[in-house]
């Protein structure tokens, strides 16, 4: 009897070794494809069972091409690169990794907005120029007491709440968005805001964590930012398609914003000439928030147990589409 096949699609910085490791000595026979080429995918992953999933698009064109395919199991929290309409009507199952870097992502956009309001960035530019504080204190902005700042979350998920929880002691008030948010799970402290526009006007800084979705594509637009209160700040770790761009660099330029700290882009990596890469008040990191030496490994290891758990009980541990279940995908 032949054995089952799963097969890695792009691994990027990821060393795929320890879900590998797992998954044959689960008895899977693993390959990893390295790309995100749709071609390159299909010729490796033709008598695949399970995929996991990177940043590879698996769209209903690829999964034409992959007919064994029972389990896409991706290597992220987001799962916007999979089709899950398409996956819910083929009767397949996906897969994400709700918790493996909720605190690294948090801590990330903790560390992006303080480092924003203290200009950490200028000063360091200010040094390694030659000059020293009377040129750092005659710049436009000034570093912000975090105290006296209102920290707005846009979404209420994990990060989110991890966030929150290690954000309050810093600012003076932490305040949300999300009308999907469990209220049991609100805790005390943070205010909760019915309407977006109304906490953007609230917020000193806004921070992202919301998934990718075809009703929060530019969710920040140029009338949200112009909301924002004078000299304000966001953050985003969630996803680059959130975001307006052209709309952010107009804000920064009119000086509404003071700056902008973005861990992610429309296109990644982002081109030579994209404006966001040399704006002076964008704080930029390589869509690194999720990565630290415990994570690392996690990014593999989890989607691996997800598919050794649904190749020996028939289910998953993380599903977010369940073809056993009525209805449309979770």
């Amino acid at each position: 009897m032949s054995r089952p096949v799963a097969v890695f699609t792009d691994t990027e910085d990821l060393d795929p070794r320890p879900g590998v490791r797992l998954l044959v000595d689960a008895g899977f026979e693993v390959r990893v494809a390295g790309t995100r080429d749709p071609d390159v995918l299909a010729a490796t992953a033709r008598d695949a069972d399970a995929l996991i999933v990177g940043y590879a698009r698996v769209d209903a064109a690829l999964l034409d091409r992959l007919p064994r395919v029972r389990i896409l199991a991706t290597m992220s929290a987001g799962y916007d690169m999979v089709d899950v309409a398409e996956a819910h009507r083929r009767g397949l199952w996906v897969t994400n990794l709700p918790d493996v870097a909720t605190e690294d992502v948090a801590v990330h956009a903790l560390a992006s907005a303080l480092s924003l309001l203290r200009r950490l960035p200028q000063a360091d530019a200010v040094v390694r120029s030659g000059g020293w504080n009377e040129h750092f204190a005659g710049q436009q902005f000034l570093p912000r007491r975090a105290s006296e700042l209102t920290f707005g979350l846009v979404g209420f998920g994990r990060i989110a709440r991890t966030l929150a929880a290690i954000a309050a002691p810093v600012f003076g008030r932490v305040a949300a968005y999300d009308p999907h948010a469990d209220a049991a799970l609100w805790p005390a402290g943070v205010e909760r805001h019915a309407d977006l526009g109304a906490l953007a006007a609230s917020a000193d800084l806004l921070s992202l964590h919301v998934p990718l979705t075809p009703g929060t594509h530019r969710l920040v637009d140029g009338a949200l930012l112009e909301r924002m209160r004078p000299g304000g700040f966001l953050v985003n770790v969630a996803r680059g398609e959130l975001v307006d761009a052209e709309a952010l660099v107009a804000a920064l330029d009119s000086g509404h914003l003071a700056g902008a700290a973005l861990d992610v882009f429309p296109v990644e990596p982002p081109p030579a000439e994209d404006p966001l890469r040399h704006h002076p008040r964008i704080q930029l990191s390589p869509h690194s928030a999720f990565l630290s030496d415990t994570s690392r490994r996690g990014y593999v290891c989890r989607p691996a147990e997800n598919i050794v758990a649904w190749h020996r009980t028939g289910r998953p541990l993380t599903p977010v589409v369940d073809p056993t279940a009525a209805g449309a995908p979770v």
